[in-house]
C-alpha cells in the first residue's frame, strides 16, 4: 500500500540495498564521516538510532551534508519522537514494536515507519492500518529463519527486514528468504572502528556486505 503523504515508501527503502547498518552514534563529529564512509562503500540507507544525545542532531548533520543517504531513525517508542525525527530531516523511521498509537501517527506524519513485529498477531495489526513492509525483531531471538518461514505461509505478501543478532555468519541465509528484502545489522559500524575514525574500514565492510549477499 502507498501512503501519499510519505516522502519516501517502505518498499524503497527496504529494497534500495541489501544490508542497513544500524548506527548507534556516540559523537556527532563522526556522524558526517561515517555517513559518508558507508554511501562510498555502496550501501545508502542508513537508520540511526535514537539510543544516543546527539542522534536528533546525527540525523540532522547527515540529511544536510551527506546529499546520497537516505536518512531514517531507528528506535522510535513514541509520536513525538517521530515528529523529532521528521523535523530533523529524515525521511523513514523504524519502531522496534508496534502500537496503535505509533501506527495512528505515522498515518499522519511526513515520513514512512517500518514498525517491528515478533508474532503473528502484531503483523495483523501493523497489516490492518495497510502496512506491508515490517522490521522483524529482534530477529534470531524470535525464532529467526525458521520463524519468517513459516511466516511466509499464510502471509507471503508481507516484506521483512530482521534485525537483531543478524551478522555476516548469517545474514546471507536470511537474504535467501522469499520475504526478505534487506537485513539490518550493526556489524556495518562497529563501535572500536567508529572510535579509531577508521573511516576506510567502514567503506571495506560495506563494500564486503553487498558484494558477498546472495543476487535477488
Amino acid at each position: 500500500m502507498t501512503q501519499t503523504n510519505w516522502k519516501i515508501q517502505p518498499k524503497d527503502v527496504l529494497h534500495t540495498s541489501p544490508v542497513m547498518p544500524v548506527m548507534v552514534i556516540q559523537n556527532l563529529d563522526d556522524a558526517v564521516p561515517l555517513a559518508k564512509a558507508l554511501v562510498a562503500g555502496g550501501i545508502r540507507v542508513l537508520e540511526i538510532t535514537l539510543r544516543t544525545p546527539v542522534a536528533l542532531d546525527a540525523i540532522r548533520l547527515i540529511s544536510q551534508e551527506v546529499k546520497d543517504a537516505v536518512v531514517g531513525v531507528g528506535t522510535i517508542i513514541t509520536p513525538e519522537q517521530l515528529k523529532a525525527a521528521e523535523d530533523a530531516g529524515a525521511v523513514f523511521a523504524i519502531s522496534p514494536g508496534l502500537t496503535p498509537t505509533i501506527l495512528a501517527a505515522a498515518q499522519k506524519s511526513g515520513i514512512a515507519l517500518i514498525p517491528g513485529i515478533s508474532s503473528i498477531s502484531e503483523l495483523m495489526l501493523g497489516m490492518e492500518y495497510g502496512l506491508d513492509h515490517f522490521k522483524f525483531f529482534p530477529a534470531e531471538a524470535a525464532g529467526g529463519i525458521p520463524m519468517l518461514k513459516s511466516i511466509a505461509g499464510p502471509i507471503p505478501q508481507v516484506t521483512f527486514c530482521p534485525t537483531g543478532g543478524i551478522s555476516p555468519e548469517n545474514y546471507q541465509d536470511y537474504l535467501k528468504l522469499s520475504n526478505v528484502a534487506c537485513v539490518g545489522g550493526s556489524w556495518l559500524a562497529p563501535a572500536d572502528v567508529v572510535k579509531a575514525k577508521n573511516w576506510d574500514k567502514v567503506t571495506e565492510l560495506a563494500k564486503l556486505a553487498i558484494a558477498n549477499a546472495p543476487k535477488a
